[in-house]
């Protein structure tokens, strides 16, 4: 199974078009089961307002996973009405073109404090987030090197999924 692996940056311009990496446009084919060649992929984009300085972009195909976990819970229970509200009520399906784009639209850009400039993907597996090209450098690169840098020499990041 393919999926959202590695960095990249992007642009998007004053209109709201952002180029989807060429790899991750393969995971989103892949995800999409009504894709086929010839058609326009599509992704859900999730702005959730527990999501302050990102955006999440998942396959159809996992997005409906999460809705389906969702819709598993108590009906009426306080865990589902929240998940329903932060998850499904704060996504929007975006179809990606034939040149890779799609267009962010404005209220998601403005949560990312962007009206055209330089994005940042980040690939985690499953899903891929969306920052602010500064705002990731500030936010998680910086945070990331403080943290390894108090690492012990020779640390191994891998020994966290021992256990």
């Amino acid at each position: 199974m393919l999926s959202f692996t590695g960095t990249q940056k992007q642009k998007v311009d004053a209109k709201g078009r952002m180029s989807i990496p060429a790899d991750f446009r393969r995971v989103l084919e892949a995800g999409d089961p009504d894709w086929t060649a010839g058609l326009f992929p599509r992704m859900y984009l999730l702005y959730g307002s527990h999501l302050k300085n990102q955006l999440h972009g998942y396959t159809v195909a996992e997005f409906n996973a999460v809705v389906a976990q969702i819709n598993a819970l108590k009906r009426g229970s306080i865990e589902k009405d929240r998940l329903s509200r932060l998850i499904i009520g704060q996504s929007i399906m975006l179809e990606v073109d034939k040149d890779g784009r799609t267009v962010m639209p404005i209220a998601q850009r403005k949560k990312l404090g962007l009206t055209d400039g330089e994005l940042r993907f980040i690939g985690l597996g499953d899903h891929f987030e969306i920052w602010k090209a500064e705002t990731y450098v500030e936010k998680i690169d910086d945070g990331l090197t403080e943290w390894l840098d108090a690492q012990e020499d020779g640390f191994d990041p891998l020994i966290m999924l021992d256990g």
